[in-house]
């Protein structure tokens, strides 16, 4: 490697960047750009493998803007992620005398520790309707991103 030559992202690279998620409407989504620049090392699950994978390649310097289609960012939005939840799981995830409505995003415990999250969707005497996909799923997003030192 000659001495001049400029850094770009590899797999494993710890970085100094400033990134951003928005909308195709231009609406952030997240942003650092107003803020300290994160600090982060690929391949730990710190960035979601899609928006990793988009830095692959990109030289120290950087400011790139690029258009991920849902596969490239979140996920397609998947059906099976619509759950019937009975008022007792839901009453035993609740803090007492909590009331939900539509829209609200709910914590659960999940069976191996750790928690996910879905949004209400609909809520009857049968129990409520959640909505498990992450709440990005099917929606082509901007990635902006501002590489500011490579290691």
């Amino acid at each position: 490697m000659s001495a001049n030559a400029i850094p770009t992202v590899t797999p494993n690279a710890y970085l100094t960047l400033h990134y951003r998620l928005a909308t195709l409407g231009g609406e952030d989504i997240l942003s650092t750009f107003n803020e300290r620049p994160a600090t982060l090392q690929l391949g730990t699950g710190q960035l979601a493998p899609e928006l990793e994978a988009s830095l692959m390649g990109l030289e120290e310097g950087s400011h790139t803007t690029q258009e991920l289609a849902p596969e490239k960012a979140f996920g397609p939005r998947n059906p099976e992620l619509i759950q019937k939840v009975s008022l007792a799981t839901l009453k035993e995830n609740s803090a007492f005398g909590e009331q939900y409505v539509i829209g609200d995003l709910v914590e659960f415990a999940a069976p191996a520790g750790g928690k996910f999250a879905g949004i209400l969707r609909a809520l009857d005497d049968d129990g409520a309707l959640f909505d498990f996909n992450h709440p990005l799923a099917g929606q082509t997003v901007l990635f902006e991103t501002k590489i500011i030192g490579i290691l």
